[in-house]
């Protein structure tokens, strides 16, 4: 059998000696034989493809651990571990959107500067919350005021407790002077508040809820996001979602192992990956969504994302004249699709201030 010394073997796989010694303490990449006397490594001519493959990964960024299991895999399945490095790249380029558009957003706040003859802004809002027709109680809450506006969808034996104590635990940013500070921090306190009362209130209970509420600051608003509630813009007409569903199936939808045809019907689509729970500390999404005067935004719990097409939610808030029209608009549509979850809308307009 062809050995290289590591000097070799490094210069033909592109891998540093030093890194070479660290995988094969990791047992990612372990030498053919090692010299008993003097410790050297010498590598087969066999290991190059594992080696030039884990050089490759490396590059895309992927973490060791995930690295060892493609590999692994490629031993014994080419195709499964093509299919690993698919399912990964997908989460990096979720991930990476995510980053975009905070990042597209502090490149426009700061590269904007201030005018004296600044626009002020302001909400015109509207809230509602509806049993819907199949289900007994209403386990959803919802909020909207002059600063905050929210969304919460509970589950479990003390749902609705859930949901209203989390939403209770915010209501203080919507009263009062903000303090100093970060909007995104300070809204980040307040869901880690409103996890400690989702706790209390669940006790030893399978009981949680989801979170969607949005901060507003005069000029724009702080997201914060967790579970499978929704927030929209209509904006020019157009309708963008601008959150990302924490379940199972989103999960598989963004790792390109489900198509959204086979979502719709898939038996875990309703399985939340992240929520406001007694077992799990929140990690909530946060960012800022840079406002403009005409924006309409929806929060919405799934009783009405899940019945009614994006599309049809689309033309009733194009149509709708004030927000209370758009969320009774809103409501009366997921029951005449079949009402089978609990409803929950806010809508809030961006207008110029006394206009």
């Amino acid at each position: 059998m062809e050995m290289l010394t590591i000097g070799a073997f490094a210069k033909v796989s592109r891998l540093s000696p030093k890194a070479l010694r660290l995988y094969d303490e990791l047992e990612l990449l372990r030498p053919a034989r090692v010299d008993p006397d003097t410790g050297y490594r010498y590598y087969a001519a066999g290991q190059l493809e594992r080696a030039r493959l884990v050089a490759w990964l490396r590059r895309l960024g992927m973490p060791l651990a995930s690295i060892r299991e493609v590999c692994d895999l490629q031993e014994r399945d080419a195709r499964a571990a093509a299919a690993e490095i698919r399912a990964y790249w997908a989460r990096v380029e979720a991930e990476t959107a995510v980053r975009r558009d905070l990042a597209a957003f502090l490149v426009d706040h700061l590269s904007t500067p201030t005018r004296e003859d600044t626009t002020m802004l302001e909400l015109r809002y509207a809230a509602h919350s509806d049993r819907g027709r199949t289900r007994p109680a209403n386990q959803d809450a919802a909020y909207a005021g002059r600063r905050l506006l929210a969304v919460a969808d509970g589950y479990g034996p003390r749902g609705e407790g859930a949901s209203g104590a989390a939403l209770d635990a915010l209501a203080a940013l919507d009263t009062g002077d903000l303090p100093d500070g970060s909007v995104l921090g300070l809204l980040e306190d307040a869901v880690r508040d409103a996890s400690r009362a989702v706790r209390e209130t669940a006790g030893a209970e399978e009981t949680g809820t989801t979170l969607t509420a949005l901060l507003w600051t005069g000029s724009a608003l702080a997201l914060a996001h967790i579970g499978d509630s929704r927030a929209y813009v209509l904006r020019d007409g157009a309708l963008f979602r601008i959150t990302h569903d924490h379940t199972v199936v989103q999960s598989l939808l963004d790792e390109g192992r489900l198509t959204p045809e086979e979502a719709q019907s898939h038996p875990q689509r309703f399985l939340l990956l992240k929520s406001l729970s007694a077992d799990t500390d929140p990690l909530p999404d946060l960012r800022l969504h840079e406002a403009r005067p005409g924006d309409r935004y929806l929060l919405c719990s799934d009783g009405l994302s899940v019945t009614v097409p994006d599309e049809h939610i689309r033309r009733l808030l194009t149509d709708a004249g004030s927000p209370d029209d758009a969320v009774r608009t809103l409501t009366d549509a997921a029951n005449d699709a079949g009402g089978p979850d609990n409803i929950s809308c806010v809508v809030a307009d961006v207008v110029v201030a006394g206009a």
